[in-house]
């Protein structure tokens, strides 16, 4: 049996490196425009790439757009049509395609980069549309935006963040409450009242995060009220805002008409 395409092998290739008083991010243009590596006083805040870790799903900080987290089998109707995306991990479409595409670097300086990405419109993604991201670097944080946009048709759309912590010594996270799974693994409604962890679940939160990783504290925000949270590893800690839950074409669907735009910010702060 193929593997799941989802665990391609994707190395980071060329980086841009943006460095502001502690805080060093290195993004990988050419490996889904993501985030390889953020160091803090020189501690490495993520899980990297790696021979042991190549699976292009679990290293780094990646954008999910044009949708965030599983779509059931892949399948959903959109304005009266039935789609297919191709499934690449247990069965599910996952993650969207531009953690697997190269990004466009449009314009950088020593704190920012601008990334763009025009979106296929063929059997892995029928709509088309441009993607958008700005990352931007202080001594103390690390703020980002991510974009979409639909150009000649309509389309829907989730967009969301997903960063790969290495394994935190405390997370404060106080959802409201939760979207519980089915056999197939799939968030579902109605919401239920948060349980304990471990989790690999998708949560309505409205407070910031922080994270505890020895004496750093870092707090997580953003303007999405949706947070998965992965923290079943033992080595790492998946936190990731989402616009949307998983699933969300099929369980509470958007559309975007031609030439509309809808964006996002994460914005991660050193304390």
């Amino acid at each position: 049996m193929a593997p799941d395409a989802a665990m391609t092998q994707l190395a980071p290739g060329p980086l841009i490196t943006l460095a502001q008083g502690s805080v060093s991010v290195d993004i990988a243009p050419q490996a889904g425009g993501r985030i390889a590596q953020v160091r803090i006083d020189g501690v490495e805040q993520l899980v990297g790439y790696s021979a042991d870790n190549p699976a292009m799903i679990a290293w780094g900080s990646y954008p999910m757009v044009p949708w965030a987290g599983r779509v059931r089998r892949g399948e959903f109707a959109f304005d009266g049509e039935h789609h297919h995306l191709p499934t690449n991990l247990g069965g599910h479409a996952i993650h969207g395609v531009g953690l697997a595409l190269p990004w466009q670097v449009d314009a950088q300086s020593p704190q920012h980069v601008e990334l763009s990405l025009a979106l296929p419109k063929d059997q892995s993604w029928p709509f088309g549309g441009f993607a958008r991201q700005r990352i931007d670097v202080a001594p103390d944080r690390l703020h980002m935006t991510l974009s979409v946009t639909a150009v000649d048709r309509a389309m829907p759309a989730t967009l969301g963040w997903h960063p790969w912590w290495c394994k935190p010594d405390l997370v404060e996270f106080a959802p409201t409450a939760l979207y519980p799974r089915d056999a197939e693994g799939i968030a579902t409604l109605p919401l239920a009242p948060p349980p304990p962890g471990p989790w690999d679940d998708c949560f309505i939160n409205h407070a910031p995060v922080r994270v505890h990783h020895g004496d750093q504290r870092l707090r997580l925000t953003s303007d999405c009220t949706h947070w998965v949270v992965y923290d079943q590893p033992a080595h790492a800690t998946c936190i990731e805002p989402q616009t949307g839950p998983p699933d969300a074409f099929n369980l509470a669907p958007n559309r975007l008409a031609p030439g509309e735009t809808a964006q996002a910010w994460f914005l991660w702060e050193w304390l």
